[in-house]
């Protein structure tokens, strides 16, 4: 179907491809980890997660939503409902199908993990991008998102005196090796497709790697058999 703004009908193609344009310009220098790239490795993760699926997802769905997702981020604009407005404007100007938009507004509505506390997501397409944007926090990439993201909000590396279990999930004053605790190591548990599921398993135990030999190294064990 085509979709069509300010009096131009515009294919998917080329919507994707104002997507794309959107994104660098709104995220191309974000600092903290929620950059084009990581919108890009999302899109591609996505349609990797449809293609292997195999479960009837509408394609270009899935691709519009990775691509636009975090730019609603709560994060990264004044509101949840600022970021939201803005992508909905943003497709209201060149997307004739409100069917479309609203499914785009409703993943991107959802996709984060905020605390484990939003709804689960009801389409499949919602499925795939979330799993494409949790996989993304996994593994190496993960990693070194977590210790970008830390550093942009002027968090420690960590500190093994202070306990952060009734902390708002939002609060700054924790620490990056604690938010593997408190997200990063139970995103494997919560993929919605198989192949999400079978991704998340090899990053995650990367991530268990990655700890054991942190706190070696934190407690001068490092040398020992």
């Amino acid at each position: 179907m085509n979709r069509k703004g300010d009096q131009k009908m515009y294919s998917n193609e080329e919507l994707i491809k104002l997507a794309e344009d959107f994104v660098k310009e709104e995220l191309g220098p974000d600092p903290s980890g929620h950059d084009w790239w990581h919108c890009d490795r999302v899109r591609n993760l996505a349609l990797e997660i449809a293609k292997n699926e195999q479960a009837g997802a509408d394609i270009f769905i899935c691709e519009l939503a990775a691509l636009l997702h975090d730019i609603a981020d709560v994060k990264l604009n004044e509101s949840k409902q600022a970021g939201i407005d803005k992508v909905r404007n943003w497709m209201q100007q060149r997307i004739d199908d409100k069917e479309c938009i609203d499914k785009v507004v409703t993943i991107i509505s959802s996709i984060s993990y905020n605390g484990g506390q939003n709804n689960p997501m009801e389409t499949i397409e919602g499925q795939i991008v979330q799993d494409a944007d949790r996989l993304d926090a996994l593994g190496a990439i993960g990693i070194a998102r977590t210790f970008v993201y830390s550093g942009w909000k002027g968090q420690l590396i960590h500190n093994p005196e202070q306990d952060f279990t009734d902390m708002d999930y939002r609060s700054n004053k924790k620490t990056a090796i604690y938010h593997f605790y408190e997200k990063l190591l139970k995103i494997k548990d919560l993929m919605n497709t198989n192949y999400a599921k079978q991704l998340a398993e090899n990053r995650h135990k990367f991530m268990e790697e990655y700890l054991n030999q942190f706190y070696q190294e934190w407690n001068f064990k490092d040398n020992q058999p």
